[in-house]
C-alpha cells in the first residue's frame, strides 16, 4: 500500500509507540510516522515504553528486539499481548535472538528497511489488513 492510500485510509491519526535504542533509526520512524500524520510515541528502554503503555492510547507499536544493556522488548511485547494492541518486531540482531523472536510469534520486518515501509506496515498490521510489504519470518 502506497504512503499516498494509507493517507486516505486512516480513519484518525494513530498512536504508534516505537521502542527502538538507536537514536537515528528512532528519528527515522518517528518522521516517517508523522509523515503519515501519525502520533509517534518514542521509547528507548522498556521503562520508558511500559510508561507510555500505562497513561497514553496506543494503537500500536513497533519493537527493536534487542536494547542496551540486556534489554529486550519482551516484556513490551508481553503487555501489548495482554492489551490487544498489535504490534511488529524490527530488527537486525536475529541471529542472537531468533528463539525470542519465534517466541513472540509477531510479525518481523528485519533491518535494514526504509523507516516509511516499516510505519506503512505497522500502520496496515494494525487496521487487519493484508498488505505487500509484509516481510514473510
Amino acid at each position: 500500500m502506497t504512503q499516498a492510500a494509507l493517507l486516505q485510509e486512516l480513519p484518525a491519526p494513530m498512536n504508534i509507540l516505537m521502542l527502538e535504542d538507536e537514536p537515528l533509526i528512532l528519528m527515522d520512524l518517528e518522521f516517517a510516522a508523522e509523515d503519515l500524520g501519525c502520533r509517534a510515541m518514542c521509547a528507548s528502554s522498556v521503562d520508558e515504553a511500559m510508561e507510555i503503555l500505562d497513561h497514553e492510547t496506543v494503537d500500536c507499536a513497533i519493537l527493536d528486539v534487542t536494547l542496551k544493556d540486556g534489554e529486550t522488548c519482551v516484556p513490551v511485547a508481553e503487555a501489548l499481548a495482554q492489551r490487544g494492541i498489535p504490534y511488529l518486531l524490527h530488527s537486525g540482531d536475529l541471529d542472537r535472538h531468533d528463539e525470542t523472536v519465534r517466541g513472540l510469534g509477531a510479525e518481523l520486518v528485519a533491518k535494514p528497511a526504509s523507516a516509511s515501509r516499516v510505519i506503512a506496515r505497522a500502520v496496515s498490521f494494525a487496521q487487519n489488513k493484508p498488505d505487500e510489504t509484509a516481510v514473510p519470518q
